[in-house]
C-alpha cells in the first residue's frame, strides 16, 4: 500500500506542476500523463535517485546543496522521457528552468500530500 500512496502524492504532485509551470505540459491526456509521469518517477527515485545524489556529493557540497536542485530536475527529465517513449503518455519540459522549478514543486506538493496521506519514507 505504500506505494501506491506514493504513486498517489506524486500524481497529484506531478499534476499541480503541470497546472502551475508554464513550460511542463501534459502528453496523452490531463490526467493520464501526470499518472504514468509519476509512476516513472517513484520508481527512478527508489532506484537511480539515491545513486546519483552519492555521486554527486561533492559537487552539492561545494554549491553549498544548490547542485541537488539540478539532480531532482535530471530525474524529473529522465521521467518525462521514459514515460514519453515507454507509456506513450507523460509530461513534456521545454527548458532546465521549468525542469527545476517543476522539480521543486513537485518535492513540496508530494511532501504535503504525503504526510496527509501519511506516507513515511
Amino acid at each position: 500500500m505504500s506505494f501506491i500512496a506514493k504513486w498517489l502524492a506524486l500524481t497529484i504532485a506531478c499534476a499541480v506542476a503541470v497546472w502551475l509551470v508554464p513550460g511542463i505540459v501534459p502528453v496523452g491526456g490531463s490526467w493520464l500523463g501526470p499518472l504514468f509521469c509519476a509512476l516513472v518517477l517513484a520508481l527512478l527515485n527508489a532506484t537511480i535517485k539515491p545513486l546519483l545524489q552519492v555521486l554527486a556529493i561533492p559537487i552539492t557540497v561545494v554549491t553549498l546543496g544548490i547542485f541537488y536542485l539540478v539532480v531532482n530536475a535530471f530525474v524529473l527529465e529522465l521521467a518525462s522521457y521514459l514515460s514519453r517513449n515507454i507509456f506513450h503518455a507523460g509530461i513534456a519540459i521545454d527548458s532546465l528552468f521549468s525542469a527545476i522549478l517543476g522539480s521543486i514543486i513537485i518535492s513540496i506538493v508530494s511532501m504535503v500530500v504525503g504526510s496527509v496521506v501519511g506516507v513515511r519514507d
